[in-house]
């Protein structure tokens, strides 16, 4: 018989970094989850990827309190950031971008590099081939205020 679904979460947990301190311990505390147990499992899938990379998570949990995770790619602006070589500022010390998108310009990246981010993220993005997904990352480039160059 097939386990009973009562709901799904989404966390956004750096990668090798789940602990049960907030916001991922009260978030699984209220539903049921053995906090311990995601914390075991998510450091250990995450344990090949950049230490400290956010990573969109959605946890599936189930009546007899067992959970499933499906632990997506980092966001494309994360990539982006990386390759501009943006450095971190304000109050919480992560890179930002630009005040006024379209208007003015904070960084570059090169079309290389953003083929390279795509080919990344394709099993998360909605395309067919890599140049659709390249334009998927222009986009967020644009919207960022970073410029790609030839």
């Amino acid at each position: 018989m097939a386990k009973k679904l009562i709901g799904t979460l989404k966390l956004q947990v750096k990668a090798g970094q789940a602990n049960p301190s907030p916001p991922v311990g009260p978030a699984l505390g209220q539903r049921g989850i053995n906090i311990m147990e995601f914390c075991k499992a998510f450091n250990a899938k995450t344990q090949d990827m950049e230490p400290g990379a956010p990573c969109p998570t959605v946890i599936s949990y189930y009546q007899d309190k067992s959970f499933t995770m499906d632990i997506k790619t980092p966001p494309a602006s994360y990539y982006l950031k990386k390759a501009a070589g943006l450095k971190p500022v304000g109050k919480r010390n992560r890179p930002k971008g630009s005040e006024k998108p379209g208007r003015s310009i904070i960084a570059t990246v090169t079309v290389a590099q953003v083929r390279e981010i795509a080919e990344s993220k394709m099993k998360d993005l909605n395309a067919n081939d890599v140049d659709a997904a390249m334009q998927i990352i222009l986009g967020s480039a644009k919207s960022m205020g970073i410029e790609v160059k030839g």
